[in-house]
């Protein structure tokens, strides 16, 4: 019996408070884990990350990755937090192998440890850190397109019941970060309905122009790595595509007034049962 088609998700990992501080999105991912995506129908994640960003593509090849706390300011007690999932080497050669494959520069980072990017949300999907983890870098200078490319490569892998992970901010406007909550900061609603609306239409060039369509594009993203790690998530599950998948939503919270947490999943077919 082979395993079920993972499905792919692309979440929101907001300040790195968020590890202690889970408001909404920390329960709703962990359920959506129980439910959609357990450990235990798993056989690894691979996950793209805006806080490692490389020329070409750099995927982690170590088999025991560090937690890496990579930020500064914050409470004594989250420099304590620890994520000990094991690497997978051999996905990770997979993961070049396909890359490569695709005419896609990439290459192995055998000392990559775990950003809060990777580490922070796998913590309320995965607390006891049992699913083997590969991150692979967003790479530098590109477009929308050439992130959905990344993930056109990987898709195969979901056939193996390997979860794929875009994990970015809906919105990340830090000049704009407010330390308290409040009403949602309008451009903010505006923004994520347009992404929402967009996203249940399946239009790809729409989507791929979104700097230039989205209403407040530039005051959401004043840099757009944290947005670009969606068309990872997006090309891996083919959406877009005369049969892509439309998202489900886990979470439209929004956390400071002005960083949306959204969170989604996009499944075609059974969702993830347990592997044999």
């Amino acid at each position: 019996m082979s395993p079920t088609r993972a499905p792919v998700l692309f979440v929101s990992h907001g300040s790195p408070m968020f590890a202690v501080q889970p408001g909404q999105v920390g329960p709703a991912l962990a359920a959506w884990a129980r439910e959609q995506a357990p450990a235990q129908g798993l056989r690894g994640i691979v996950l793209m990350s805006p806080h490692w960003m490389t020329r070409g593509i750099g995927v982690m090849t170590t088999s025991r990755p560090e937690t890496w706390h990579d930020f500064g300011g914050f409470p004594p007690a989250l420099y304590e937090l620890q994520y000990p999932a094991p690497g997978a080497p051999a996905l990770a050669e997979q993961v070049l192998a396909l890359l490569q494959g695709a005419d896609l520069p990439a290459g192995a980072d055998p000392k990559r440890p775990f950003d809060h990017g990777c580490w922070v949300p796998l913590m309320h999907m995965y607390p006891q850190a049992n699913v083997p983890v590969v991150q692979v870098a967003l790479p530098a200078d590109v477009g929308p397109a050439d992130v959905y490319a990344v993930g056109q490569a990987l898709a195969p892998l979901r056939e193996q019941g390997i979860l794929l992970v875009g994990s970015g901010s809906m919105t990340h406007n830090l000049y704009e970060l407010r330390r308290e909550d409040g009403p949602t900061d309008p451009y903010v609603t505006e923004f994520c309905g347009w992404v929402h609306d967009t996203l249940m239409t399946g239009d790809l060039p729409t989507m791929l122009d979104y700097r230039a369509q989205a209403p407040h594009a530039e005051r959401a993203h004043p840099t757009d790595e944290h947005f670009l790690t969606i068309y990872f998530a997006l090309g891996a599950a083919g959406w877009g595509q005369s049969d892509g998948p439309k998202p489900t939503y886990i979470s439209r919270e929004v956390q400071f007034q002005t960083i949306s947490m959204d969170a989604f999943s996009l499944q075609r077919g059974p969702t993830c049962n347990a592997a044999p």
